[in-house]
This record gives C-alpha cells, structure tokens and sequence, in this order.
C-alpha cells in the first residue's frame, strides 16, 4: 500500500496539550482508520509543522479525502 508524509499545523492558539489529552490524537487516528488508512509513525516537530504523520492509503484519491476532511474541521492546516 503506498505511504504518505501528512505534516500538520494546529491553527491557534497552537498545537493541542497532547500531554493533558493523548484521547484527541488517539481519536484523529481513529478517524484517519475509518477514511480507509492507517496512520504509521507519528511525531510532534518543531518548526513550521507541529506533527509528522506517515499514513499508509490505498491511493491518492483517499489521501486527498482524509486530508480533505481533517482540514474542513477548521482546526488543522494540513500539507501532504
């Protein structure tokens, strides 16, 4: 199955207190699975991209839907 580097941005007033909330990444995972991917290694950054995220999708066309849907949620800026 092909892989994919999704790097994302929390909007402000930043990245999420992953510490005081693992369930929310736990959740985004959750979502991402039932888009029809798997989310690989995950790794919160520094720099212009809060997090790093390898995905495994079927194809480009699910990518571009998980990524659609993530962003629609106003909450994220996401680059794939």
């Amino acid at each position: 199955m092909p892989t994919y580097i999704l790097l994302l941005d929390p909007d402000p007033p930043g990245p999420p207190d992953t510490d005081a909330n693992p369930d929310r990444l736990r959740d985004v995972n959750r979502d991402v699975e039932e888009l029809g991917a798997r989310v690989l290694p995950q790794w919160a950054t520094l720099g212009p991209f809060d997090f790093v995220n390898v995905v495994e999708a079927p194809d480009s066309t699910t990518i571009a839907r998980i990524s659609a849907a993530l962003g629609a949620r106003g909450s994220t800026k996401i680059e794939s």
